[in-house]
């Protein structure tokens, strides 16, 4: 019994190495949001460029929750290059169905969002070898205000990936 028992662990264990393996992420990372993302704060994140021959895709990874009260999201995304050169975007993405319905995917009150950033219109290259720096930022307002939201609620994390484009 004990043999069997020892078996179905060994298999189980294979499985879950098999599920969890994902050969096309290069670098993927995030960051815990508590208590709200507070308007200032940057999500900021170092990786070494993988090579300057093949494609690739950039991703900002978001968790949230039902407590997320807008249907969309702005979000200033930096790339700051090993040479110095910095490329800033302010980019929005849709997070709710029209019925108010969270996008993304997840069972629970939880979603996780894969947001494009490169590479989805055009193959994105690391054209310099080196360290590579993302700074990710909200840029949420309330309508008719100016001030941005001081603390953006139902976001428990973000992060960003890079994945080898499939060819």
């Amino acid at each position: 019994m004990q043999r069997k028992i020892k078996g179905l662990f060994i298999v189980i264990i294979g499985c879950f190495f098999v599920v969890s393996c994902d050969s096309n992420a290069v670098f993927d990372n995030y960051k815990s949001i508590s208590k709200g993302w507070h308007k200032d704060s940057i999500a900021s994140f170092n990786f070494k460029a993988p090579d300057t021959i093949e494609n690739y895709n950039l991703y900002v990874n978001l968790r949230n929750t039902n407590a997320y009260k807008f249907s969309n999201l702005f979000l200033i995304v930096e790339l700051d290059y090993p040479n110095g050169k910095a490329v800033k975007d302010t980019l929005e993405y849709k997070m709710a169905a029209p019925n108010g319905e969270l996008l993304g995917t997840g069972f629970s009150d939880l979603k996780e969002n894969k947001l494009w950033f490169r590479g989805f219109n055009k193959p994105f290259k690391f054209n310099e070898e080196g360290q590579y720096k993302v700074n990710i930022q909200h840029a949420m307002r309330n309508n008719g205000d100016v001030n941005g939201v001081e603390y953006l609620k139902g976001i428990t994390e973000v992060g960003f990936r890079v994945e080898k484009a499939q060819k």
